[in-house]
């Protein structure tokens, strides 16, 4: 079953990443409260596109949130991204909630209240790129933030070295951070002694311009 995503609120933003995410197989719905702006996504072939609010429960329902697996919200109001995601981890179980906020000083508050990654906007985004495969088609990115942050999806292959270690024991650059994993139809929080397999999808988020070291390290393959 593709994993299903629900962009929340944002506009140029959202059809840059919604057409990035369907190019890659998800199955993609944008929430936006303006007819206009939806007039104009509902132009993105394949796009689900719903008219309302996203901190309203019955617009998420009505956008499919109890079946969806990723939600991400990209308002320009932290309380709406933080409302949003919320309801989507609490009233429509969702297990991955991924958020936008406008300031450093935020992160905390916002992962303290549960919400899976927060990405800060220093100034605001200008651009969400989807970059070429890094290694053989394992590895995509987004740069968001203007470049400053970069997520990156990178799939473990079965003759990859670090397949049965442990995350402690991979020299991964500090710069990068696991933010999930997704292992068959559900996820894992990684945690230190969390062990990698074969066919794992992680998605890392740097601040540092470390994502093609971290790459490196764990497409490396296993000595014969």
């Amino acid at each position: 079953m593709k994993t299903r995503i629900i962009l929340i609120g944002g506009f140029r933003k959202t059809i840059t990443l919604a057409k990035s995410l369907l190019s890659k197989g998800y199955r993609v719905t944008a929430i936006n409260d303006d007819p206009a702006k939806c007039q104009t996504l509902a132009g993105v072939d394949g796009l689900k596109v719903i008219l309302g609010d996203g901190t309203v429960p019955s617009v998420l329902s009505d956008a499919g949130a109890d079946n969806c697996q990723i939600a991400i919200a990209l308002t320009n109001k932290d309380e709406d991204n933080l409302i949003a995601c919320q309801l989507c981890k609490k009233r429509f179980n969702v297990k991955k909630t991924i958020s936008l906020v406008s300031s450093p000083n935020k992160r905390d508050f916002f992962t303290n209240m549960g919400i899976d990654s927060v990405i800060c906007a220093v100034d605001k985004i200008t651009a969400i790129i989807e970059q070429q495969a890094i290694v053989d088609e394992i590895a995509n990115s987004i740069a968001v933030a203007e470049g400053k942050i970069c997520i990156t999806e990178i799939k473990i292959q079965p003759d990859a070295e670090v397949v049965g270690k442990k995350i402690s024991e991979i020299n991964l650059p500090r710069e990068i951070i696991i933010g999930f994993i997704l292992r068959g139809s559900g996820s894992v929080i990684p945690r230190g002694n969390t062990e990698l397999r074969e066919r794992d999808t992680l998605i890392l988020i740097s601040e540092g311009g470390e994502e093609d070291a971290a790459v490196k390290v764990l497409s490396e393959k296993a000595r014969p």
